[in-house]
């Protein structure tokens, strides 16, 4: 490359070096024209959000605080050194964290059963007609964008404080949200078996059935998993509003100051979550391979 730049003549050369000059200095030019957009937007967002650093490193003394008191014993020795006095209602914490992942697996069952009858429907490749698509398609943004806890508040206001309020909320939210993750794995699925089943004159339903069910129910089944994780930990807030589980315990544990509480029902959440992660990963591992866990 060398040898043949230096046999080009001056002028051509000089020409070169002056194209690729300008071409270096228009990519820093829209380098540094990006990085400001992008620093202009966070600082509109930031003062949209209120961000506020003054008072952040203000009062940042009080959120170390909180931990510190949240993990002293009310006899002023840390938790550790009395597990048997931090962790004194453990049983009926455990009673409360085994209603919220009871919560959990019947809403995101629930879910993941109605995601499945509509996806074919939302998917492009597969939904009957383009106005039955559209339609359900908003349904599942609708089901997925408005927040759980929402959901969960407003079914407790018509059915009461319970587990029940719980339970219908995560059903809806995982309806959307799998519902989309569903038909974008349909729509990646391969046609020609669907083409030619078609060609047998099957319907719809033996296509659905025979042709996109088995080329898609591994990521079905890791999908669903995947979400059965994330609605243990929106379970664990719904008990906030009322809606059953441990949050239930937990906030009221916040609100009369029971700060070793706090830490020990945080920490047996967090255990559950471990545990329930690791088993999901193990599992999908188990089902699909190793590339599943990826």
């Amino acid at each position: 490359m060398t040898i043949a730049v230096s046999i080009l003549p001056e002028q051509q050369l000089a020409t070169l070096n002056a194209a690729y000059s300008q071409a270096v200095a228009r990519r820093r030019w829209r380098l540094l024209f990006g990085a400001a957009v992008f620093a202009a937007a966070l600082l509109l967002a930031a003062v949209g959000a209120e961000v506020n650093l003054r008072t952040l490193f203000t009062h940042f003394g009080n959120f170390v605080s909180y931990f510190d008191r949240i993990l002293t014993l009310d006899g002023g020795q840390r938790v550790w050194t009395d597990v048997g006095e931090w962790l004194w209602g453990w049983r009926k914490w455990l009673k409360m964290l085994g209603e919220t992942l009871l919560i959990s697996y019947v809403g995101t069952l629930t879910g993941a059963a109605f995601a499945f009858c509509l996806n074919f429907f939302a998917a492009e490749n597969t939904s009957p007609s383009p106005w039955l698509r559209f339609v359900v398609l908003r349904l599942l943004e609708f089901a997925r964008t408005v927040p759980g806890i929402v959901f969960a508040l407003i079914f407790v206001i018509a059915f009461g404080l319970g587990p029940m309020a719980g339970v219908l909320a995560i059903a809806i939210h995982s309806t959307g949200a799998l519902g989309k993750l569903f038909s974008e794995i349909v729509e990646n699925a391969d046609m020609k078996p669907v083409e030619g089943i078609r060609s047998t004159g099957a319907s719809w339903l033996s296509c659905m059935r025979f042709a996109i069910v088995p080329q898609v129910t591994a990521g079905y089944a890791s999908y669903a998993l995947l979400r059965f994780e994330i609605n243990v930990r929106e379970a664990s807030v719904m008990g906030f509003v009322g809606a059953g589980g441990i949050g239930q315990e937990l906030v009221v544990a916040i609100r009369k100051f029971y700060y070793s509480d706090v830490s020990a029902i945080l920490l047996m959440i967090i255990v559950t979550v471990f545990i329930i992660d690791i088993s999901t990963g193990w599992l999908r591992g188990r089902l699909f391979g190793k590339e599943a866990r990826t």
